[in-house]
């Protein structure tokens, strides 16, 4: 299988960071409703092979949301742990979709598991991602942290940190295009914000990521980036730092 790396003869373009981890919502992959929408996880993976042609280094860290969310669960009367887990397995069969779309682009991918299920991905290790990521594998890492209580974007933050991404880049859905300082769908006064701290996301409430992952990327210095997954281009318009794409979050 060819590696999508940049075409022979041809520079990529400068990009930000070497390597990212990229955070995906489960109900992106859905289109905005239940189940898996085959064109929209095809567009994922082109974003992301255009990536890798870029010279960037990507892991892939999705949620389960198309499928399964845990809190739905619990609010139904669910135990939440149990709740969770279904959650994690519904990660793990979206990224089984995206890598199976991704192969088909003729991109080399492997998908690791915090959760153990040896049969149809690999277990979570972090040299042996590391080492994927060093010979041009896309690597999906489903499962969550293998541990209920926790959203999707806690593991998004710490296997950047752990696979030294130099950024975690979250991916919406529905038109938002980053953060800004109210919920645009409900107030026709909210800016979009090109930057803004981590003090200020948790100080004002935004709906970046859950708190901790905030905390845990101000304590290890990692900027995220949130922007509209669903627009064509738009991961190699972030990657390359174009004006007024997204907001950065530092």
């Amino acid at each position: 299988m060819a590696d999508a790396s940049s075409e022979p003869g041809t520079a990529a373009p400068a990009t930000r960071w070497s390597r990212i981890v990229l955070k995906l919502s489960g109900e992106a992959f859905g289109g905005g409703s239940y189940g898996i929408a085959g064109e929209v996880v095809r567009q994922l993976a082109e974003e992301i092979v255009s990536a890798r042609r870029m010279g960037v280094d990507v892991a892939v860290v999705i949620g389960g949301g198309n499928i399964w969310r845990g809190m739905h669960g619990a609010g139904a009367g669910m135990d939440r742990a149990q709740a969770d887990y279904m959650g994690m397995l519904a990660t793990v069969i979206n990224g089984l979709a995206l890598q199976d779309t991704l192969e088909q682009l003729e991109q080399p991918t492997r998908v690791m598991t915090a959760l153990h299920m040896e049969q149809i991905a690999e277990p979570y290790i972090r040299r042996r991602a590391l080492r994927h990521l060093e010979k041009g594998r896309v690597v999906i890492l489903a499962g969550g942290l293998g541990a209920p209580f926790f959203t999707t974007d806690t593991p998004a933050a710490l296997r950047a940190a752990e696979l030294s991404a130099g950024a975690v880049v979250k991916g919406t859905h529905g038109g938002v295009d980053g953060v800004y300082t109210a919920d645009p769908k409900l107030d026709p006064n909210a800016t979009k914000l090109d930057e803004i701290t981590y003090m200020d996301v948790l100080n004002q409430g935004l709906g970046v990521m859950d708190p901790t992952s905030i905390t845990f990327c101000m304590d290890n210095g990692l900027p995220i980036v949130v922007y509209d997954a669903l627009t064509e281009g738009n991961l190699g318009r972030v990657l390359t730092g174009e004006q007024g794409v997204g907001t950065l979050v530092r």
